[in-house]
C-alpha cells in the first residue's frame, strides 16, 4: 500500500484481555475481529503484514483490577520481534510512586518508548493529581504519554477523555511532554485539534476508525497545518489496521502528508530511531 507503516496503537491480547466484559460493546461493532481465544503472536504479525504495517507500537494494558496485559508479556514479544514492535507500557494509577518505579523499570529493562494511561479505565482525567509523578518521569525518561481522549467505545464514562480542560492542563504545566490522543478526541475532535494546534508536543492519532470514518474536521486538518501532527492508528485487533486503511487514498493527501500520516510523524511523536 505504501513504503513503511508505523501503527500508533495495536495490542496483541492476552486471555485476560479478551475476557474482560469491558470489551462486549466492542466485539458488537467490531463484527468478529476481537478474537475469542488466546492467539499466537503470528497472528498478529500477519494482520499487520497484510495491512502493510512495519512497525507496531504496542500496548500494555494496567486497570483497577490488576494488568490485563503486563508490562513484561509485551516486552517479550518486543524481544522477540524488535523490527516490528515498540513498547508502550502501563501503569497502575492508584500507587503512583510504584507506578513511576515500574515505569522507570519497563524503560530500563523493556526499552519502552511511551506510558498509556486510559482515563476511562480509572473513572479519572488526565490532570488528576496521581498523573503527575508519571508525567514528570516521562519527561525524565525522554518517553511520550499517550492516552485516550473522546466517547469510549466500552461501556464506561466519556467525561474524563474530554480533552479540554483536562489535556488542556497538562499540556501546559508540562510543554516537555510529549502526548498522543488516541481515538480523534470524537465528537470533541475540535478541542483536540486546537490543542495540538496550540502546544508543539501535542499529536492525535486515528486509532478505532476507519479512513473513511475519520471526522470532516480531522481530515482538514491533516491536509492542512496538521499534517505534521496526526498519526495513523488502528486499535487492533478491535480494528485490523487493513480496515482502517481502506479508504486512505480517497482523502487525497499529497505524497509528502501520506508519508508524515502514515511513518514521519510517528517517528518523531514516540522519538523512533
Amino acid at each position: 500500500m505504501t513504503g513503511t507503516i508505523i501503527d500508533a496503537w495495536m495490542q496483541h491480547p492476552t486471555a485476560r484481555w479478551l475476557a474482560s466484559p469491558l470489551f462486549d460493546s466492542l466485539r458488537r461493532w467490531s463484527q468478529g475481529t476481537i478474537p475469542d481465544h488466546e492467539v499466537p503472536v503470528s497472528w498478529t504479525l500477519d494482520h499487520m503484514d497484510r495491512a502493510g504495517v512495519q512497525m507496531a507500537m504496542l500496548n500494555a494494558w494496567y486497570s483497577p483490577a490488576g494488568p490485563m496485559i503486563s508490562n513484561d508479556e509485551v516486552g517479550a514479544i518486543v524481544a522477540a520481534h524488535p523490527e516490528r514492535f515498540s513498547m508502550v507500557a502501563s501503569v497502575d494509577l492508584r500507587r503512583p510512586m510504584h507506578a513511576v518505579t515500574e515505569l522507570r523499570r519497563a524503560v530500563e529493562h523493556h526499552g519502552a518508548k511511551a506510558l498509556r494511561i486510559l482515563p476511562w479505565l480509572w473513572d479519572l482525567p488526565p490532570d488528576d493529581r496521581r498523573y503527575y509523578p508519571l508525567y514528570a518521569a516521562c519527561c525524565d525518561l525522554d518517553i511520550t504519554f499517550c492516552t485516550q481522549v473522546g466517547h469510549t467505545g466500552p461501556l464506561a464514562p466519556s467525561e474524563p477523555g474530554r480533552p479540554i480542560p483536562y489535556l488542556d492542563h497538562v499540556a501546559l504545566e508540562f510543554p516537555d511532554l510529549r502526548i498522543v490522543g488516541g481515538h480523534t478526541g470524537a465528537p470533541w475532535t475540535a478541542e483536540m485539534i486546537s490543542l495540538a494546534t496550540k502546544y508543539p508536543n501535542v499529536y492525535i492519532d486515528t486509532s478505532a476508525y476507519k479512513a473513511t470514518r475519520y471526522p470532516a474536521e480531522l481530515v482538514d486538518y491533516l491536509r492542512g497545518h496538521g499534517r505534521r501532527k496526526v498519526l495513523f492508528g488502528s486499535n487492533s485487533p478491535a480494528w485490523p489496521a487493513a480496515d482502517c486503511l481502506v479508504g486512505l487514498d480517497e482523502l487525497q493527501l499529497d505524497d509528502a502528508t501520506r508519508a508524515a500520516f502514515l511513518t514521519d510523524n510517528a517517528r518523531r511523536a514516540f522519538a523512533l530511531e
